[in-house]
Formats: structure tokens, C-alpha cells, sequence
């Protein structure tokens, strides 16, 4: 699928406190070797939800364990006290927010990477073994740009476009920009069932994830007429609620964790548009129990 990269914005992602990388030889520190790496996520949160279904493509649970965490944090600072004893072996004083997600090292006890897209990539790159190729050869500069457009295009500017106190002016553009962005990717999806080559990728993950988003947190924001409008794509919703059905997708939706998640941290303003649902996720779903507090040990 063809896509136009868009002008950079700043991320709403916070900083990575860590940002180590796995390598492919011992050479590297932080190489592949199976069940020495653990992910620590709330699939709850759009990084941990992307993570855990690049997992489950990969089929990774014998390979890298998972310990689930809860989809509000316990802290008063956001952060985990699950996680803060992994934070403090990793960073001597450590006084930040012990956030998900985590890769961590079950040989040292430490953190290797909190960069969600750094963690999936590295879990396809070194431990997919064949299984699924989430990253074809030649296709990662389409990737990244769908990466690009579903961080700006559709989480940035829908962010703007619901945000409280906005000039009308300025949520009016953000709208635009949204719908555009939206437009783009359903013409992509008129040839086929995904977005590159006719197979799931990474650029798939990355869609699916802000289409939750934009259906279960983000149109809570926006007015009735505008959600709507991000509604008629004929080709989008159908695709996201294909995939909510695939195994590997729906399994970790659990939409009450989201909406706690959501009203936890949630600033803004309920509009007319939270009576206009888009999909309707529980249906088309496949949700396990509740994965809070879990560990699955396999």
C-alpha cells in the first residue's frame, strides 16, 4: 500500500527510560534465547495491546512468558509497583514512573528495552522463526509510514480534534486531518484483505490498534456528526472487525479494561459522539478472562 509519510509531530508516547535492543549473537549482550526474556504489558494500553498480539502472531508464549499487569496502574505517579522492583535493579535511584511495557531479563533481572516498537520488532526480527514474517523484506518503509499515519494521522488527531478548550478552528483541522488520514488507508484496503502483500503484517497490527482506540476511547471526545463521518469507510470497519475474530487480535481485547484505563487518565469532555459505537467489539471479539494480574507461565 502505497502511503504518504506526514509532517512530524510530537509523539504522545512518554520517553523510553530504557531502550536496549536484543542482537542476533552473543556478541550483541542482549541476544535471542528462548524463555530468558520476559514482556511485561497491559493490553489495556494501545503499546502493551500492540505487543501482546505480535506475540500471539508469533506464537511466542513457550519462547518469551508474559506477565500481565493491570490495566490501571497502582501507583500515584502512573506507574506499576509490580514493575518498580525491575526499574530500581536497572537504574540506580530510580525515580520515574515504572511504566509498561517491559522487556525484561530473567538472567540479570533487569530491563532491556520500555520502547514498545523496539520490542516487537526485535521479538519478530529474532524469535519468529519463520512462523510469520510481520516485517517483509523490502516492505518496512511502507510499515513505517503506516506507523507514521496511524500515530498522527488517526491517535495524534483525534487526541486534538476531542481535546478540551480547543479553538474550533484548530479542531476543525484536526478533524480533517483525521478523516484524510482515514480516507487514505481505506482506499489501501480496496484491493485486498490487508493492507501489504495479502498477509498480516506489522502495518496491520498497527491499524487494528488505532481503530480500537479511535472506537472505544477517542470518539468519546468527538461529536456525533464527526464520529459518523469516521464511520463511513467501507472498507476499515469491516477489515478491523475481521481481525478482532482472528485468535491472535481479539483475545486481548478486553474492553472493560479499556474503559477503566480510559476513565482513569481521561481529561477531556464526554460529547454526543459516545452514543454513536462504530463496532461493536464484544461480538466480533474473542476475549479470554480477565488477564490482570495473570502470569502465564508456560
Amino acid at each position: 500500500m502505497p502511503a504518504t509519510p506526514l509532517a512530524a509531530h510530537p509523539s504522545a508516547r512518554p520517553v523510553p527510560a530504557f531502550r536496549g535492543r536484543i542482537g542476533s549473537d552473543a556478541r550483541s549482550g542482549h541476544y535471542a534465547v528462548p524463555r530468558r526474556y520476559r514482556l511485561h504489558l497491559s493490553p489495556a494500553d494501545p503499546d502493551g495491546l500492540r505487543i501482546a498480539v505480535t506475540h500471539s502472531l508469533l506464537g511466542l508464549d513457550r519462547a518469551c512468558p508474559v506477565t500481565f499487569l493491570p490495566a490501571v496502574p497502582d501507583c500515584p505517579d502512573g506507574g506499576h509497583s509490580a514493575l518498580r522492583p525491575l526499574y530500581e535493579a536497572s537504574a540506580h535511584h530510580y525515580t520515574g514512573p515504572a511504566l509498561a511495557p517491559v522487556l525484561s531479563d530473567d538472567w540479570s533481572g533487569r530491563i532491556v528495552s520500555t520502547h514498545g516498537p523496539d520490542i516487537a520488532r526485535d521479538l519478530a526480527r529474532h524469535f519468529g522463526g519463520g512462523r510469520t514474517s510481520l516485517y517483509p523484506c523490502g516492505r518496512e518503509s511502507e510499515i513505517e509510514a503506516v506507523e507514521r499515519m496511524c500515530a498522527q494521522g488517526i491517535e495524534g488527531a483525534a487526541q486534538r480534534a476531542g481535546a478540551a478548550g480547543t479553538e474550533t478552528s484548530r479542531s476543525a483541522a484536526a478533524l480533517d486531518t483525521l478523516l484524510e488520514t482515514l480516507g487514505v488507508l481505506d482506499q489501501g484496503l480496496g484491493s485486498g484483505p490487508y493492507l501489504i502483500d495479502n498477509q498480516i503484517t506489522a502495518a496491520d497490527v498497527e491499524l487494528w490498534v488505532a481503530l480500537v482506540q479511535l472506537d472505544t476511547v477517542h470518539r468519546h471526545h468527538l461529536d456525533a456528526d464527526a464520529v459518523r463521518r469516521v464511520a463511513g469507510h467501507p472498507a476499515l470497519w469491516p477489515y478491523a472487525r475481521r481481525l478482532a475474530a482472528h485468535p491472535a487480535f481479539g483475545v486481548h481485547l478486553d474492553l472493560d479494561a479499556v474503559n477503566r484505563r480510559h476513565h482513569a487518565r481521561c481529561q477531556g469532555l464526554e460529547a454526543a459522539g459516545s452514543a454513536v459505537q462504530i463496532l461493536d467489539w464484544a461480538v466480533h471479539s474473542t476475549p479470554e478472562t480477565s488477564k490482570e494480574a495473570q502470569v502465564r507461565q508456560v
